[in-house]
């Protein structure tokens, strides 16, 4: 069996880790333009009462709340029964869920249809979401983990930017049926990839105690695992009036001593995170207008506030690998208030972009990070459960970020206090960040293999690689 130093070079390893990225990043891409072609047909709902009957501008944001309600149930859900019935099973119900779901919601033509169907559709999206971390962060390479972790969610912003472009095709009329139709595509495009080449952890089957199955999947995938015990242990705490101690999977171990405090930190940064995505993809193009800039600008602000995420988070997690993600995280929540207070001056055109492109590493970017972060943070019984919490608590941020931004647009305050605003909640999740324990669910042994340029038995700290 390879060593941890060499699951890098194992050329079993590199295939096996090659599909995994490919098909989690580019269900991630589906994700988010599922999450996000609704804003760009909701001018088409709102003039021509012929498509799903007469919508008022109230019920068109309910219907795009209704989503993100469902991001949170299919997060939660996944975390419930991801860490018990493995991440392969989660991958494919929730691809094969949120594709048909999503393909339906293009024959719709009634209001309570079409929101039911987001709803659903929301669920294997967060399905998805919670479960992509916990599978990466047990086949990437610990040193390497944060990167794969960006290219991976970094797919999010690119569906946002997929779905405003093929909405400049579409034909006007029934033409957003085609982009909800398009939604339905890992139907045919990923889901074979994934029956094939999709692999269960070997580190979760050898958890969960199969562990028979856990060496036939490690040999396949060239992932170390230790001889004679698992790699990671469950956390434990005593059972009622009994001496021994009791295994906790899954959401029980988040609530024991070890995990509590941390997993209730990291639930508010990510609410953080998902607060200035939502509230900035929904309402930068508003502000801007009010800021005296044309409707033809907000394409623009909005492919420049999403491309900055997939950059500068890619180039961040690289910064994370090195110097550890929590201190990275906490730095990019900073350039985020910043960015964002900087907007209020009203300076050039080219200087915005270049904000709002750094507003978009702070916020969007800084949430790809907060997804991988999580991941490594808990250990293998626990690690979807942690992910789901993330994911679904944090969503709480997101179903508020557009009613936060529409109560302030409609108090009355200029568009520069709106910006305050979101910086505010930049300087919260820098504070909350910090805040959280130094811990890692990786064995000081492992992340010391992992690190080249460390020595072993040179005191590895107890947060990986910071």
């Amino acid at each position: 069996m390879n060593t941890p130093q060499h699951r890098s070079t194992d050329p079993r390893h590199r295939a096996a880790l090659r599909w995994i990225v490919a098909i989690t990043a580019a269900t991630l891409v589906f994700d988010g333009y599922d999450l996000v072609v609704y804003g760009t047909v909701v001018p088409v709902l709102l003039r021509d009462p012929s498509q799903l009957g007469h919508l008022t501008t109230a019920q068109a944001g309910a219907l795009g709340s209704y989503a993100l309600i469902g991001v949170m149930v299919g997060a939660l859900i996944a975390g419930a029964i991801g860490d018990r019935i493995g991440r392969r099973r989660v991958m494919l119900a929730g691809i094969t869920w949120f594709s048909i779901a999503m393909g339906i919601s293009a024959f719709a033509t009634d209001v309570t249809v079409f929101g039911v169907l987001r709803f659903l559709t929301g669920i294997g999206v967060g399905a998805l979401v919670a479960t992509a971390g916990a599978l990466i962060a047990e086949f990437a390479p610990p040193h390497r983990r944060n990167v794969y972790n960006a290219i991976v969610y970094s797919g999010v912003p690119a569906g946002g930017v997929l779905a405003a472009l093929l909405a400049l095709l579409a034909p006007g009329g029934d033409g957003w049926r085609l982009l909800f139709l398009f939604g339905a595509a890992p139907l045919v495009l990923l889901l074979p990839a994934a029956l094939l080449r999709l692999p269960e952890s070997p580190k979760w089957l050898l958890a969960r105690g199969h562990s028979v199955r856990a060496r036939e999947a490690a040999e396949r995938t060239g992932v170390s695992l230790p001889e004679t015990a698992p790699v990671e242990s469950a956390p434990v705490e005593p059972a009622p009036g009994v001496g021994e101690k009791k295994a906790k999977v899954g959401f029980a171990a988040l609530a024991t001593r070890r995990y509590a405090l941390a997993t209730f930190l990291l639930g508010l940064m990510s609410c953080s995170g998902l607060l200035l995505t939502y509230a900035l993809n929904t309402w930068l193009p508003e502000i801007m207008a009010q800021s005296g800039f044309g409707t033809s600008y907000a394409l623009l602000f909005l492919l420049t506030l999403n491309g900055g995420a997939i950059v500068g988070g890619l180039i961040a997690s690289r910064s994370a690998d090195r110097h550890g993600p929590r201190r990275v995280i906490a730095t990019m929540f900073v350039l985020a208030a910043v960015s964002l207070g900087l907007l209020t001056l009203g300076l050039p055109l080219g200087a915005l972009l270049a904000l709002v492109a750094v507003a978009g590493v702070g916020t969007i970017g800084t949430q790809v990070l907060i997804y991988g972060f999580v991941a490594t943070y808990y250990d293998t019984v626990a690690r979807a459960a942690g992910v789901a919490w993330c994911a679904g608590f944090g969503r709480l941020g997101g179903i508020g970020g557009p009613l936060v931004g529409g109560a302030l647009m409609s108090s009355g305050l200029s568009a520069r206090h709106a910006f305050y605003v979101f910086a505010g909640v930049a300087v919260f999740g820098t504070l909350v960040t910090c805040l959280v324990p130094r811990w890692s669910a990786e064995p000081a042994s492992a992340q010391a293999a992992s690190v080249p340029d460390r020595p072993a038995g040179g005191g590895v700290s107890v947060l990986a690689h910071e």
